[in-house]
């Protein structure tokens, strides 16, 4: 592999989607952290409140259960994960230093999953693909990012817009 250019991040790539057929509702992200990078697990950085969240929504001790399971009882609520961007350059974590994104192929969702009915963004960031995802006619919500680095709301608040958005679509 060759090395960057001195001053040019190098191109990071992100996961493949967690999706079935029976996902009914997806979370997207923007793009895996560095700590997530390092550890090849969606929300890798130990700080990170979204398995805490789903967890507690979903009722399964997300958290504390090896990286495989946490996928594997996610899916089995007919929930899915993915990103919004497959591929960037970034230094350090933050949202706001990507650069170069380029999209995953979120027009096949419906292919991917066709039970899908609904998509929660984590954050901000992935937020911005919401206008696309609705044109796809899933209904769509713009959660707080479940990330350390946003400290805006505390995790109840956090946990209250998620739940009131998650359970509608994991119970229907």
């Amino acid at each position: 592999m060759s090395r960057p250019a001195p001053g040019v991040d190098p191109r990071f790539k992100g996961f493949a989607p967690v999706l079935d057929s029976g996902v009914r509702v997806l979370v997207l992200g923007s793009f895996p952290s560095s700590a997530s990078l390092a550890a090849r697990q969606y929300y890798g950085h130990p700080r990170n409140q979204f398995w805490r969240i789903l967890g507690d929504i979903l009722g399964e001790p997300l958290a504390s259960l090896p990286y495989a399971d946490r996928l594997e009882r996610v899916l089995a609520h007919r929930v899915g994960i993915w990103d919004v961007y497959g591929s960037c350059r970034r230094s350090g974590s933050l949202d706001s230093q990507i650069h170069a994104p380029r999209s995953n192929d979120l027009a096949q969702l419906p292919r991917r999953a066709p039970g899908l009915r609904a998509v929660a963004f984590n954050g901000q960031a992935a937020g911005r693909f919401q206008a696309q995802i609705a044109e796809l006619g899933y209904a769509c919500a713009v959660l707080p990012s479940t990330s350390p680095a946003h400290a805006a709301r505390r995790f109840d608040q956090k946990l209250a817009l998620w739940r009131a958005f998650l359970q509608t679509w994991c119970e229907a």
